[in-house]
């Protein structure tokens, strides 16, 4: 750092030896300031100043006549508001002479109304009038900003003829309603009285048909529990048909045996029919026993269903007649939400009745399979009775008949069993239906309730929609409004009315972080240009490159630092005063100290960067300086908000500075919020770190590229140039060992490559101008055909420059590079070796 400090000792005596350099140094600081200073107090408060802006209104308007209004001219009322407002310099002038002025350019815009302008207004009440016109003429070639301006006086025209319109018509009517206030008070009070009286009356009808409702789906909510019972007595009568037919199989099996033991044993002996009498008796009884249990079995599940059938049936019925007189009521024919869910009820409750139909039928057939079953107990204990007196008369007479009598009987036996196996079989499947109407009932009574359930809703809803109505009603005669517009004879206020429609409501604004001029909300901007432009003038008018004069063993970052902080003293004493100044014009802050802070740390940043492009890529680094300003300007978010630019502006905006101390400046002016100041300061600083790399890194490896320029700038006499004093060496070690080996091979080689590159670069040179030329005009020519893509051939314009200038340097860097093999080639082993020892030292420092 000894060297750095040095270095900027050094050139403050240089400067200080020289009188007149302090005039430079001097004007360097206090110039690029005063275009801030200039631009600020110039747009200070160009708003305020608007009635400089002539606006010419001619009016034509020839008035009208109507019925309901009168007479009328609202050209004239118009002039005479305009003539009382002050936003800009309104002309009042004929036709001719409007028209006059706008085309030369003393008037900004001419306003024309028409003749027919009343009357087309006024007309517009009865709706066969047409829609009035104002006509505006604007020159805008004048001034870019002025037909903005006027556009607002346009405008406020236009506000003003409907706000006159709005008015007039509301006295009017107001007027007209006076003519027949007794009469509309008294037929409003009446209409007022019957109206809350009917809506009382109908919250009562609603209350009680609420009521009725909440019974059924009381009673359609207990449905589940009686059909549950129901279903539990038939499945007890299906277990007991099952038990039944089991008993009835194991009858007919003892028949059969009674039969073929009566046939094989009875020839013989008595003792066969002993045992089939014993067969007989235990038949008899086991069928007795099962026809008994069926039938009361039967009798229960009929009883049962009977009495669930009636519940139903009445709950039905009662269900019908609630709808009956929810139709009649006045508010099912207004009410479609209600008219629709008395009609699905109905629907339901007709099918409900068709459903208690079919169980009515499904229980008479039950009572008729219990007869049948009875009638064939009967007819068992008969037959088995007159078995029962043949197997007696047998005992006396067995071979004269008994035994066909006796295989008669059992046969008749077999058959009345077998009948009444199959009545019990249809018993089973008339119990399996009814469980299936069962389920019907079961979803048909949870529809019904769900519906009951849906139509309580819409009643609630409507009672409380007719009880809001009701209170509006009763409170319309207390509207403060409605009182606010009554004069003391209770007539209505025609004026105020008039004067309300004139303007209905008011626009509270609360501004956030107010800023009390146009000029301190264009600081920020003015401020960042002006400190560019001062940064870039310290580059320009001081050497860039530090000579080792008085300095031991200088290496290349104590050259550019020590120049740079010589130069930074400069830019803060131009951040310094550009920010002060700005505080006394009367620029606005929250906290002076900050804002001149941003502006130091600002004019800092600024300088790094012009400094590292300026030092790395000479007067190319120093054009790229000045089209970073160029779009900083729109880019920046500094006169307009980002998000109103074009896409590429937006796509670059978070790469440039200006953005970040634009928005810095403009916390320390408004108000500071959520550290938003601190976080552009460390975005603003990230500029300067890329300014040290460009500068320490990247300038380094330019040195020979740098010296290159330096000497064609030169030799070419005509532009401005300093030599380049970055330390660095002419040839490459490679080179030079190669050199070193074969000293005649590598000159004889060189001198071939010198010489055939020497007779293509003219061509080379020719071929890119030529190309470099005429491709411009062939993308002008296409983008020209295409629409909205001028800032996309702009920027394809400027990508193209940049490669032929970037092919331009890689041949003259080629050259120059075969230059230095040259010389190296021309040089002996002595001063090869020397040049290579020079490079070591350098590298070792």
């Amino acid at each position: 750092m000894s060297n750095v400090f040095a270095i900027l000792a050094r050139d403050f005596k240089r400067l200080l030896k020289v009188p007149s350099a302090w005039v430079v140094a001097i004007g360097l600081v206090l110039i690029p300031p005063m275009y801030a200073w200039f631009n600020i107090r110039g747009f200070w408060n160009p708003y305020h100043n608007t009635k400089g802006i002539e606006v010419t209104v001619v009016n034509n308007d020839q008035g009208t006549t109507n019925k309901l209004i009168g007479n009328a001219n609202l050209g004239a009322q118009i002039i005479a508001q305009l003539k009382n407002n002050d936003q800009l310099g309104w002309n009042f002038a004929d036709e001719q002479e409007g028209m006059a002025r706008v085309r030369s350019g003393e008037s900004y815009a001419t306003i024309v109304i028409p003749k027919t302008f009343s009357k087309d207004l006024v007309d517009t009440i009865t709706g066969t009038g047409n829609r009035p016109e104002l006509k505006y003429y604007v020159n805008e070639k004048v001034s870019a900003i002025a037909p903005k301006i006027t556009d607002t006086g346009a405008g406020t025209v236009d506000t003003q003829v409907n706000s006159t319109f709005v008015s007039t018509v509301s006295e009017v009517l107001s007027d007209a309603l006076n003519t027949f206030n007794d009469t509309i008070s008294t037929t409003a009070g009446t209409i007022q009285t019957t109206t809350v009286q009917s809506l009382d009356e109908a919250q009562s009808t609603i209350a009680s048909a609420r009521g009725k409702l909440a019974t059924i789906i009381n009673t359609m909510d207990e449905t589940p529990a009686t059909t549950k019972a129901a279903r539990q007595s038939l499945s007890s009568l299906q277990q007991a048909t099952v038990d039944a037919g089991n008993s009835l199989t194991a009858t007919s099996t003892l028949i059969t045996t009674a039969q073929n033991g009566i046939n094989n044993f009875a020839a013989t002996t008595s003792t066969g029919l002993d045992q089939g009498t014993a067969l007989l008796t235990q038949s008899m009884q086991q069928a007795t026993t099962t026809i008994n249990t069926v039938t009361t079995g039967l009798s229960s599940a009929n009883a049962t269903a009977g009495n669930a059938v009636s519940t139903l049936q009445t709950v039905n019925d009662n269900t019908a007649s609630v709808l009956e007189t929810l139709s009649n009521l006045p508010l099912a024919s207004s009410s479609p939400e209600l008219k629709a869910a008395i009609a699905q009820l109905k629907h339901s409750t007709t099918n409900a009745a068709e459903t208690l139909r079919d169980i009515q039928a499904l229980n008479t057939s039950t009572g008729n399979a219990i007869t049948t079953v009875s009638d064939l107990g009967a007819t068992v204990n008969n037959a088995a009775q007159q078995s029962l007196d043949s197997t007696s008369k047998a005992r006396s007479a067995i071979t004269s008949g008994a035994l066909p009598q006796l295989n008669n009987g059992l046969g008749s036996l077999a058959g009345a069993t077998g009948t009444l196996g199959g009545g019990l079989s249809n018993q089973t499947a008339l119990a399996s239906q009814a469980n299936v109407v069962l389920d019907q009932l079961d979803k048909a009574s949870a529809d019904t309730a769900s519906a009951l359930r849906t139509t309580d809703k819409a009643l609630a809803k409507l009672g409380d929609r007719l009880s809001t109505v009701a209170t509006d009603i009763t409170a319309l005669n207390t509207s403060a409004m409605l009182s606010s517009m009554l004069g003391t004879d209770g007539n209505l206020d025609t004026k105020r009315i008039a004067t309300f429609m004139l303007s209905p409501t008011v626009l509270d604004t609360t501004v956030l972080y107010p800023v009390n001029s146009y000029g301190s909300g264009m600081a920020p901007l003015f401020t960042n240009m002006a400190l560019w432009v001062g940064a870039f003038a310290l580059v320009v008018i001081f050497k860039t490159e530090a000579d080792g004069e008085g300095i031991t063993a200088m290496t290349a970052t104590q050259g550019y630092m020590g120049r740079f902080l010589f130069l930074s003293v400069f830019a803060a004493l131009q951040g310094f005063a550009t920010t002060v100044g700005d505080l006394l014009l009367g620029v606005q802050t929250v906290n002076a100290a900050a804002f001149v802070l941003t502006g130091v740390l600002t004019s800092l940043v600024d300088l790094s960067l012009i400094f590292a492009l300026s030092t790395a890529f000479l007067h190319v680094g120093k054009g790229v300086c000045v089209a970073l300003i160029m779009l900083q300007i729109p880019g920046a978010s500094g006169l307009y908000p980002i998000e109103m630019m074009p896409k590429f502006f937006r796509t670059l905006y978070p790469f440039f500075p200006f953005n970040y101390s634009i928005k810095a400046l403009r916390e320390t002016i408004g108000g500071f919020y959520d550290g938003h100041w601190l976080q552009n300061i460390v975005y603003l600083l990230l500029f300067t770190v890329i300014g040290f790399i460009i500068g320490l890194v990247i300038r380094p490896l330019m040195a020979n590229t740098n010296r290159m320029f330096a000497r064609q700038i030169r030799e070419g006499g005509m532009i401005v140039g300093e030599d380049v004093h970055l330390p660095g060496t002419e040839y490459r070690i490679s080179n030079a060992l190669q050199a070193l080996t074969n000293h005649s091979g590598y000159k004889a080689s060189i001198e071939r490559r010198v010489a055939r590159f020497e007779a293509l670069y003219p061509k080379l040179k020719r071929g890119a101008l030529i190309v470099g030329l005429v491709v411009p005009i062939v993308l002008a020519v296409t983008f020209s055909l295409t629409t909205n893509t001028k800032l996309e051939a702009l920027l394809a314009w400027i990508i193209w420059v940049l490669l032929i200038i970037g092919f331009l340097l890689t041949i003259e860097f080629i050259r120059d590079s075969l230059r230095r093999q040259r010389e190296l080639g021309n040089l002996d082993d002595i001063q090869i070796r020397d040049a290579l020892a020079v490079h070591e030292r350098r590298h070792a420092r």
